[in-house]
């Protein structure tokens, strides 16, 4: 009772802060609504008639009503079963798309820009 390894929480069930298994109907709305958000500001820099590569390679992404639901919830990831985990694991997932829109250039070859978007993910998966 007194020793110096007290019960606490993070003694009785691991991590304190826990990831749930899978996104609530709000997180996805959230998610849809910050798609939409982005794809505005695509709109919006393409009708203002700036030219980049970025700008191109943004246009090629499909569109949030044109992605389907497995896209906009889960990811590909070689070590999940089945390939796909869900879009709510991925460290810091709400801004991982926002290094993809700046003009700069990125090698194609180079393995850690590989993935530069949440929106794409490799054929068959």
């Amino acid at each position: 009772m007194f020793s110096a390894f007290r019960p606490s929480h993070v003694n009785f069930s691991g991590l304190l802060w826990k990831v749930p298994w899978k996104l609530s109907s709000t997180r996805k709305a959230n998610a849809r609504a910050r798609l939409k958000k982005v794809d505005a500001v695509i709109e919006a820099v393409r009708t203002s008639g700036v030219k980049c590569s970025a700008l191109d390679q943004a246009l090629e992404l499909p569109k949030e009503h044109e992605m389907p639901a497995r896209d906009k919830y889960t990811i590909f990831s070689a070590n999940a079963k089945g390939y796909r985990k869900g879009i709510h694991k991925v460290p810091k997932w709400t801004r991982v798309g926002s290094q993809f829109l700046s003009c700069r250039t990125v090698p194609d070859d180079d393995p850690k820009y590989t993935q530069r978007t949440l929106r794409t993910n490799p054929k068959g998966f």
